[in-house]
């Protein structure tokens, strides 16, 4: 299992994450932290950057917040 730390950035003008060190990400979504869609663009995003499917992404902590803990299994 790994952990991220990440920080995310909702209305952005493209899709895209940054690395900043080993735990730690910055992820920019383009779609509004809206009923949960920016959490689904976070999961999409990163599944796509370590190629898991999307059911080994949760969010653990700061579904409602821009600083969220996930675990990907």
């Amino acid at each position: 299992m790994l952990r991220l730390y990440i920080k995310v950035i909702p209305r952005s003008q493209k899709n895209k994450i940054e690395k900043i060190s080993a735990e730690e990400y910055k992820i920019w979504v383009t779609v509004p932290p809206e009923k949960g869609k920016a959490n689904q663009a976070v999961i999409e995003v990163l599944a796509d950057y370590f190629q898991k499917s999307k059911s080994r992404i949760q969010i653990k902590a700061g579904k409602s917040s821009r600083q969220k803990i996930v675990d990907i299994f």
